[in-house]
């Protein structure tokens, strides 16, 4: 029952939403400055995204955020419940 009490409020779906956001920014721009050396975002997308592979670019993305997010919000409320 604690999945679900967890899951059913609106501050956990706020916070899944923002960590996920940040993941998703901080993972790029990592990803952009480690194999290009500089912020080069255009090159970065247009190779991501090149030969038809901006749908599955994108779902991708969204997935690992939501993944990210949905994980460590769990977790942080769940500690918070522990605690109670």
């Amino acid at each position: 029952m604690k999945f679900k009490s967890i899951i059913s409020t609106r501050a956990f779906w706020k916070s899944v939403f923002w960590l996920g956001l940040s993941f998703l920014v901080l993972y790029n721009v990592i990803t952009i400055f480690f194999e290009y050396g500089e912020f080069d975002f255009v090159r970065f997308f247009e190779e991501r995204t090149g030969d038809g592979k901006l749908i599955r670019f994108v779902i991708g993305q969204l997935l690992a955020a939501f993944m990210y997010g949905f994980i460590l919000a769990f977790g942080q409320f769940r500690g918070k419940e522990k605690k109670n």
